[in-house]
């Protein structure tokens, strides 16, 4: 997985310099982002829930 997100990171920079748009740097975060909602989504309790559950360890 990690190999992934180095791929669309350096993608993300190649395009970003030949196209100048700025906001393709921000692909990166945004897919990362979305891994960490798709894995919190997995777990099998509610998604609020889970979010207090990972916020409420110490």
């Amino acid at each position: 997985m990690l190999y992934v997100f180095l791929l669309i990171t350096i993608g993300s920079l190649i395009f970003a310099f030949k196209l100048k748009k700025p906001l393709l740097l921000s692909l990166p975060f945004v897919s990362i982002f979305a891994y960490m909602i798709v894995q919190i989504a997995m777990v099998p309790l509610g998604f609020f829930e889970t979010i207090k559950f990972i916020f409420q360890l110490r």
